[in-house]
Formats: structure tokens, sequence, C-alpha cells
């Protein structure tokens, strides 16, 4: 059985602060365009956001907190992801980002299809000649969580470099007619994305 994490425990300091999964783009939250292609893609959804939950209550989701302090960073989210799995009986996780509302609505199976021997992959774009990876899309198994909490306690922070000590495999989607990874980090960026739904 393979869950849904989406990662909301950024702090979205480019923003002005507060949470971007309740920005509006094409007139609903992030959260709900996330939601909606997540969803039907895996056996359940759970959101990992720190801070009070009931802000999230309206979208019927379980909210799993960090469990580590000082929010070290994506890492962090998907190990909440992971244990959330491990208690629920999942053999695996996907993770998504609450900014990235047009990530493709095949990511779980081609995750799947390119996931390595260590059963992990992420997902990538070719742009300008350059694989670019986007680490927060990625497939996880539960069995590693706890390989995952020694690395973060040990300082690790960066998600490719977890993914490299397992060999992760790379999923690669098509750039055109744009990035189906374009994620909101901006006022602007709200702006790009409004362009982008209307197509």
């Amino acid at each position: 059985m393979i869950l849904g994490v989406v990662l909301a425990g950024g702090q979205a300091t480019r923003m002005g602060g507060g949470d971007k999964g309740l920005r509006h783009v094409a007139g609903k939250p992030l959260l709900v365009h996330v939601l909606d292609r997540l969803t039907p893609q895996v056996a359940g959804v759970a959101l990992n956001a720190n801070g009070d939950p009931a802000r999230f209550a309206s979208f019927g989701v379980p909210v799993r907190q960090d469990s580590l302090p000082d929010y070290p960073g994506p890492l962090a989210g998907i190990l909440a992801g992971l244990d959330w799995g491990a208690q629920m009986g999942a053999s695996q996780i996907v993770t998504v980002a609450v900014d990235t509302p047009f990530f493709p609505h095949d990511l779980v199976v081609r995750l799947c299809d390119a996931a390595a021997g260590a059963g992990m992959a992420v997902a990538a774009t070719l742009q300008d000649g350059v694989l670019q990876r986007h680490p927060t899309f990625g497939l996880w198994p539960v069995s590693l969580r706890d390989d995952l909490r020694a690395a973060v306690t040990g300082g690790v922070r960066r998600v490719s470099r977890w993914v490299d000590s397992h060999q992760g495999g790379v999923a690669q989607f098509d750039s055109h007619p744009f990035d189906p990874f374009f994620n909101i980090n901006t006022p602007q960026d709200l702006i790009v994305a409004e362009g982008l739904a209307a197509r």
C-alpha cells in the first residue's frame, strides 16, 4: 500500500510568512489543487504541517507535524510521513510539495516504475539540457524511516544527499509546455500560476 503525504512544513518566508497551502490559485487554495491531484493516485493522504492543525480541519486529512525540532527542512516532513505510513501499515509513501499545484497525474506510477533497488525514486525534468531533480516529489520505503531519522539527527539536510546514499532512481517528466514541478515561492509566482491554471 502506498500513501501520499503533502509537505507543507515550510515557513514561506519569501511569501511573507503564513501557509502557502492556503493561498489561492484559480479560486481554490493550493492545498486543494494538490489534494485533487494526489488523492486518486494513492490509498490515503496526510498533510505534514507544523503549528496548530485546526487551521486545516476543513480539508479532511490527518495532519502530522515534524517529530524533530527546529524545522530541519523537508527531510523532517518525509520522516513524519514515513512514521505515519508505518502506523497505517503502508509499504511506501509518496511526498509532494504543497506549493506545486501542477505536478503530473501519473506521478506515483512513474515513480514506482523508476524505483531502484532501494525502492526509492524522485521526480526530475530536463531544463536547458540538464536533468533537474525535484526531490520533495519522491517515493520512499517505510522500511528506511529509522535510517532517515539517523541521517537527519546526524546533520543531513539535503534530500538529494540522502537519496544518493541509497542510489535512488529518477523518474523523468516532460517539461513542455511548462515544467509540471513549477513551484510557488513568491507573490509573482502566484500570478504566473494563475496564467498556467488558465491553460
